[in-house]
């Protein structure tokens, strides 16, 4: 399973700064960063994703990083990030709280919130899972009582999730890219019971806060993302559906029941909007039929078009010769009958 990394091997010394700078603004968020280090900046960055959810890996000699309010104005993805102390100390502002982490300790904070870290004594080496508010189940601002705080890595849940991330770090090359969507769904349950857990044993806790509903909403939007992201592999079903989230078929049926519509028609209703608009797009007028809907997880062009006629009301070839002629790249228009 690969990733993002940055190689430093054809960089002169004097340029590695820079170039993490550069590689920072464009993987991550705005900030301004500074090192004791930077005529010599030996250091080293890798990056994944595991489905809903993004896995980062750094070490550093030193670094100071600020990302203040203009830079919020500037660009802010509204994400949570949890970072892990892997080696080393670092001291962090964030939220109200001046907190210094040392091996094997937490910390969660928002893209939204100022933040400052300065990991000036000796090589630090950290990871960083950013996830979306949405994908976590519990009401907005209920984290914000977290934010900047120490959590621990170093015993229950917390080291559970220590372990695992450690674990990705270190044998991550000997992964598939196949393991990243199980692996993400893993990662994100763990990471949901840290926070629950820190949560609970926090004064004035409501514990009925993180409800029922709220775990449903949470789970359906990760089956969400899961389904849009495998649409192109025509063994996408329920029963994978369900496997990828150790979940029962019959639950997930139930899930998309208090949706209105079934699992099936729904994937097959993303499938056939992404069709659309690779039917409508001229840089893709050379592009047979039959291999745009193989490519969105149709195996057969006769199935494929008996779809879309049902879908849309017009064939395939049709629908892309109007769309082309008129210089449209929107949506055709719909029958609702798809999604039943």
């Amino acid at each position: 399973m690969t990733g993002m990394v940055l190689a430093y091997d054809n960089i002169p010394p004097a340029e590695r700064f820079a170039a993490w700078r550069a590689l920072s603004e464009e993987v991550s968020i705005p900030v301004e960063l500074r090192s004791d280090h930077e005529d010599d900046f030996d250091a080293t960055m890798r990056g994944v994703g595991l489905g809903e959810v993004s896995l980062s890996y750094t070490s550093v000699p030193s670094l100071r990083n600020s990302r203040s309010a203009a830079h919020i104005r500037r660009s802010d993805p509204e994400l949570y990030h949890l970072l892990l102390v892997v080696r080393g100390e670092t001291d962090l502002s964030h939220a109200g709280c001046n907190t210094t982490l040392g091996r094997r300790q937490f910390m969660l904070t928002s893209t939204s919130r100022p933040y400052h870290g300065a990991s000036v004594r000796g090589r630090v080496e950290e990871m960083s899972v950013a996830i979306r508010p949405a994908l976590l189940p519990f009401p907005p601002g209920e984290l914000d009582r977290l934010l900047g705080r120490s959590l621990s890595g170093r015993e229950g849940i917390g080291a559970m999730l220590a372990d695992f991330l450690t674990r990705l770090a270190t044998e991550g090359d000997r992964l598939r890219p196949s393991d990243a969507p199980r692996l993400g769904t893993v990662l994100l349950d763990l990471l949901t019971a840290l926070l629950a857990h820190e949560l609970d044993a926090g004064e004035g806790r409501d514990t009925t806060a993180v409800t029922p509903e709220s775990r449903r909403r949470a789970l359906f939007l990760r089956i969400e993302d899961f389904v849009q992201r495998n649409l192109h592999r025509p063994e996408l079903s329920p029963a994978s559906v369900a496997a990828a989230h150790h979940i029962s078929l019959r639950y997930l049926y139930r899930l998309f029941e208090q949706r209105g519509h079934t699992v099936s028609a729904w994937i097959r209703a993303q499938r056939l909007e992404r069709c659309c608009r690779d039917l409508a797009d001229p840089a893709q007028s050379a592009t047979p039929i039959h291999a745009i809907a193989a490519r969105w997880g149709f195996s057969h062009a006769a199935d494929f078009s008996r779809a879309f006629r049902g879908a849309y009301g017009v064939a395939p070839r049709d629908f892309r010769q109007e769309a082309l002629v008129a210089g449209r790249q929107g949506s055709p228009r719909r029958n609702p009958a798809y999604l039943t």
